[in-house]
This record gives structure tokens, C-alpha cells and sequence, in this order.
């Protein structure tokens, strides 16, 4: 198929053609007919394959058809980061150019007093974080008297951080008469959330859990304490070829020390995760978007949403926990067709995601080992005295008196 035979408005045409769309991908031809009549959509598609696109344009056509333009909104999209936020504003506003379709975008970290004011003036389209939303709420800054259309996008992703309270909270104030478009790596987590917010939804499950063929990927064995001492080297020896590096890391704290390990070796890097500040997460992504940064260090949260183009290397200096993970994460270099690196650091803790993760993608990853790293045994570590007086102290406590 290609999207005229979609029969979306005629802006919505000129709108996906000056984004540079030509076919639709996958999941938006099978997403797409389906919604245009009004269908529950319980969906899976990885990072990068176009659903945001796939529920922007279906319901953009549908705001376009009804004259009525109540103030409050009639869609509301549920994102599990800002980023990704931004991201799906910034689409609904492309795509809706030349329309009177208004859009607002509602996350944290940010000053209430300009999204209210947004609330206030009447929006069609309200993109937000679970949390942020029901700021908005108790203020009595927005009501969905008028909504038509639930997205929940990325959903495995909010339950895996514990926004299933949050999100319980925000539709039990939805009207039960809407259309509900629900979007997710795997089926398998939003199954249980999908019968409790879905009527008759059609599944669409894309083909997914391969790498790009335009990526090539390499783990590299190394001790733990090894890690940026390896990491560094990378950089070093392939300080032409590793131009723009979203480095992924598990926890903030890491991240923060990687970044500033990395700056004292004089090499250029920045942070994104949720304990920043949202101008300092606007900040480092601009600045990793126009070069000026060579390394981007993020956890897997935060990451969603960062649509970067040109991103040479994907580094895994932690392996996921999930092994799909890791086909998100490398799918971030390698974008249209171009040629990508993924390099994971791999402990001898990580094997067996290791073994999860060839399995998924039905192939074996080689291996290399860096010359220059000493891969003997690690220096013996002196024992915490203290630390192991504290430990002897609280198990003697516990223990029954009669033993003692």
C-alpha cells in the first residue's frame, strides 16, 4: 500500500509527504485502516518502525472530520518519559500542520503555569506522563467530558515503572464511550491491562526481535572492574569512527560516574535520565543532536524518545535485563539503512542473557578481546572491617536467645 490509499485529508497527505514518509511501514498498514473505523488497537511494534505515526494519523483524520471543537481535549496519548513527550508532540504537530488540530504536551520537571495556561486555552490533543497528568487534575486544570480516544503508548514500559496505579486513576475518569489504541514492545506485559481497557481490540503484531542487517554488533568480554578502562580505549582507538555514542547504563548513579570519569579523560559526554532537570535533558540532547557532544550516557528510560539521526555506535555498558531490550537499543544506530556499530560489555555474570539474547536474534555475536587490557584476575580487595563487624552485630540480633 502506499498512504493515499489511506484517503486521509488532503493535508494530512502533503504533511506525510514533507516528513519524507513514502510507503507505510508494517505497522502502520495494518494499524491504520483499522483505527480509521474506529477499532480498539492492542499493537506491538519495536522502537523506530513509525507507531507513532500509525495512531497520529488515524486519529488526526478523525479531529479533522468533526466540526465540533469543544475546549477540552479529545485525545489523550499516556507516555511513559518527556522525551518521549516531546517526541510524539512534535509528530502530532508535523503531521497536523496546516490543521486546526491543537496540540500540548504535559510531563514534569517543568513549571505547571504554561501547561495550565495551554489546559485553559483549549487543546485537542493532550500528550503526557501519568504523574504530571494527575497534577493537572487535582488542580482542576483539565477534564475529559469530551475525549474520544485513549493512547497508551510504550505501554510495557509504564508497568514496568510502576505507573499501573497512575494509569487506573486517569481512566477510571475517562469516558467509557472512546476508542482505545494501546502500544507496546510485547503483548505479553498489557495483556492483563488491555482486558480491563479495551472492547473487542484487533491485535497487530508486527514481525519484530531481529537486528538491522546494517548493524554490526560485537561483545566484548571484560571483567567488571575492567569496564571503563575498556571503554576508554574504545574511545581512544576509534576516536574517528565513534563520532556520536548513546552509551546505555542501568542505574543513574552509574551514568552520573560514567559522565564524569569521561569528562576528566577529556572526552566529551553528557547525561540524560530522570533525576535531571528537564532543561538539563533538552540541553544534553541538543547538544548530542548538533555534535557537540561525542557521547550521550542514558538509562533505558530515559532513552525512550531520543530520535537522534547519524548515531554511529550504540555501547551497552550494562546488558539489559530484558533481552528485546537490547533490539531497542542497538536499533538506535543503523536507522534507515545506514551503517551502525553496537558494542556490549559483557561480564561473566551476563552469560546467560547472553545466550537469551543470541537466541532471540537466532544468531551467534562474535567476540573480541582489546589488546592493552589486563584481563587477569582483579587486585585483592582489603575487607570492611566495619561493614563486617555491622553484619556479624544484626545477625547475632536476630538470632533466638536459646541459641546465642
Amino acid at each position: 500500500m502506499i498512504f493515499t490509499d489511506f484517503n486521509l485529508d488532503p493535508r494530512l497527505q502533503r504533511n506525510v509527504q514533507a516528513m519524507g514518509f513514502e510507503q507505510p511501514t508494517p505497522i502502520q498498514d495494518a494499524t491504520i485502516p483499522a483505527a480509521l473505523t474506529g477499532q480498539d488497537i492492542l499493537g506491538s511494534a519495536e522502537t523506530g518502525t513509525g507507531k507513532t505515526a500509525a495512531y497520529l494519523l488515524p486519529i488526526l483524520q478523525r479531529l479533522i472530520a468533526t466540526s465540533d471543537r469543544p475546549r477540552s481535549p479529545r485525545v489523550l496519548i499516556l507516555v511513559p518519559t518527556r522525551e518521549l513527550a516531546l517526541q510524539v508532540a512534535d509528530h502530532a504537530v508535523q503531521l497536523g500542520k496546516n490543521t486546526p488540530v491543537r496540540v500540548a504536551a504535559i510531563f514534569g520537571g517543568v513549571s505547571l503555569v504554561n501547561q495550565e495556561q495551554a489546559l485553559r486555552r483549549g487543546v485537542d490533543i493532550v500528550i503526557a506522563t501519568p504523574g504530571r497528568l494527575l497534577d493537572h487534575i487535582e488542580r482542576r486544570n483539565i477534564a475529559f467530558t469530551s475525549l474520544q480516544v485513549l493512547v497508551l503508548d510504550e505501554a510495557d514500559r509504564m508497568l514496568d515503572i510502576g505507573f499501573l496505579p497512575d494509569i487506573r486513576r486517569v481512566v477510571r475518569l475517562l469516558p467509557r464511550d472512546r476508542q482505545t489504541l494501546m502500544f507496546s514492545a510485547t503483548l505479553s506485559p498489557m495483556l492483563g491491562l488491555a482486558a480491563e481497557m479495551t472492547r473487542k481490540a484487533v491485535r497487530v503484531e508486527v514481525e519484530k526481535t531481529t537486528a538491522p542487517v546494517a548493524i554490526t554488533q560485537t561483545f566484548f568480554p571484560v571483567p567488571e572492574h575492567l569496564k571503563f578502562q575498556l571503554l576508554q580505549q574504545l574511545l581512544k582507538d576509534n576516536q574517528t569512527q565513534m563520532e556520536s555514542v548513546l552509551l546505555f547504563t542501568r542505574t543513574k548513579h552509574r551514568a552520573d560516574r560514567i559522565v564524569r570519569d569521561l569528562q576528566r579523560a577529556k572526552i566529551s559526554a553528557a547525561v540524560i535520565h530522570g533525576n535531571r532537570t528537564q532543561s538539563q535533558r533538552i540541553a544534553a540532547l541538543e547538544a548530542f543532536r548538533r555534535g557537540h557532544t561525542r557521547v550521550l550516557v542514558a538509562t533505558d528510560i530515559a532513552a525512550r524518545g531520543i530520535d537522534v539521526e547519524g548515531i554511529s555506535h550504540v555501547v551497552n555498558y550494562d546488558i539489559p535485563m530484558v533481552a528485546e531490550d537490547y533490539v531497542h537499543r542497538i536499533g538506535r544506530t543503523g536507522r534507515a539503512e545506514a551503517a551502525g556499530q553496537a558494542y556490549t560489555l559483557v561480564t561473566p555474570l551476563d552469560e546467560s542473557m547472553v545466550r537469551k539474547i543470541e537466541s532471540i536474534l537466532k544468531q551467534k555475536i562474535q567476540r573480541r578481546k582489546l589488546e592493552g587490557i589486563d584481563y587477569g584476575k582483579p587486585a585483592a580487595v582489603k575487607p570492611d572491617a566495619d561493614a563486617i563487624r555491622r553484619y556479624v552485630e544484626a545477625n547475632r540480633r536476630r538470632q533466638p536467645a536459646a541459641v546465642r
